[in-house]
């Protein structure tokens, strides 16, 4: 087995992270300190080919593999991973209609998805149902050659500054089976939104309600088939737990480097506390703990693009795995530069509290547990 990567996916990695040094990491700080959406930034990677990066060439897209889409986040979120995540969430949208939608649907939406001339955002999760995604109660009626949407959807990505909203709707029966998919355009008839929410970490993106109130929108805005909504986010959050878990590596790997440089630096009892033991084990773990993640996360990444039977079982367990080790690097970092780490100027405590939440969406850690479980006792 060869464990390298190609000359293209390294000229990939490249590519994004110097995008990432140049675009995003000098703006970090100050994004998250103001709150700014820097949406002039995220946009420009349009142009580089990371708004379509599984989608296919034909409407813009990439049409690179999930293994290379682990590079091109881990690579972004080593600036900050709440524009990488951001812009993972917009890439899994695209992937959703590119695999799901029909013909016509591709050709309208995809071409200015992939060139991020229209930013999409995933609506999911409700103020009821979060773990429990098929208890979803926002609801869509046929109307004659319309569907009327009525609902709400929370912690959504984007807020109101998104242009398309990819929203899972009740058409049907209670449970999975009466799920579909619709798009949802902004601005439309019965769309508002709700005051963006006051976060913890990754406040450099907005994140609200998204309310809909009879908003109509056209019958051919159902993505694929009626009843297969469910289907489609699940399938989407494969990727989209990946993604998450590459940026949590990203943001932990940033910390680690951070604190390698500080600690030959930082002077106590007359040498450089790197050259204290206990310290020099405490970075050892973290290293080893970022490369053997690095690792677990490309195999799950490999399965998917192989279309392994375990795949889903092995996202579930990457991302709980990463992100929990991640948090964990992060956290070390900010203890190693002391007192210096909870102040906001060396950039470690924002990327504990933005890596915080990577524990939580795309699914609870608790919940990757679940499908790892079930997986594991239906296996013969």
């Amino acid at each position: 087995m060869d464990f390298s990567l190609s000359e293209e996916q390294t000229a990939i990695y490249e590519m994004a992270r110097s995008f990432a040094d140049e675009k995003i990491a000098p703006h970090a700080i100050e994004w998250d300190e103001t709150g700014h959406f820097p949406k002039d930034v995220v946009k420009s990677v349009g142009e580089l080919g990371m708004a379509g990066i599984y989608v296919r060439e034909d409407v813009g897209g990439s049409n690179l593999g999930r293994l290379d889409a682990t590079l091109i986040f881990e690579a972004l979120a080593y600036g900050c991973p709440s524009i990488g995540s951001f812009i993972s969430i917009h890439n899994m949208c695209s992937w959703m209609i590119d695999t799901f939608g029909t013909e016509e649907q591709r050709q309208k939406w995809l071409p200015e998805f992939t060139s991020m001339e229209k930013i999409c955002s995933y609506c999911l999760t409700e103020p009821g149902s979060g773990s429990d995604a098929a208890a979803l109660r926002t609801k869509a009626e046929r109307d004659g050659n319309q569907w009327k949407l009525n609902g709400t959807k929370a912690f959504i990505s984007g807020g109101e500054t998104s242009d398309v909203y990819l929203t899972m709707v009740r058409t049907g029966e209670d449970g999975p089976k009466g799920v579909s998919a619709v798009l949802v355009e902004n601005p439309s008839d019965g769309l508002s939104f709700g005051a963006n929410e006051r976060k913890m970490g990754w406040r450099a993106q907005p994140t609200a309600q998204v309310q809909f109130d009879d908003c109509k929108i056209p019958a051919d805005h159902l993505l694929g088939e009626e009843g297969k909504g469910f289907t489609y986010a699940m399938a989407g959050l494969d990727g989209g737990r990946l993604n998450i878990a590459a940026s949590a590596l990203g943001a932990a790997q940033c910390a680690l480097d951070k604190t390698l440089v500080y600690m030959k630096e930082r002077k106590a009892f007359g040498k450089p506390i790197a050259e204290f033991q206990a310290l020099q084990f405490r970075i050892a773990d973290m290293e080893t703990d970022l490369q053997a993640a690095r690792v677990f996360l490309r195999q799950a990444a490999w399965k998917v693009d192989n279309e392994s039977p375990d795949a889903t079982k092995h996202c579930a367990m990457a991302k709980r795995l990463v992100t929990d080790l991640c948090f964990r690097v992060a956290n070390d970092a900010l203890q190693l530069h002391g007192g210096y780490g909870y102040l906001s100027d060396y950039g470690i405590e924002k990327i504990v509290r933005d890596l915080r939440v990577h524990q939580i969406l795309e699914g609870t850690n608790e919940i990757m547990r679940m499908i790892i479980s079930r997986h594991m006792l239906n296996e013969k």
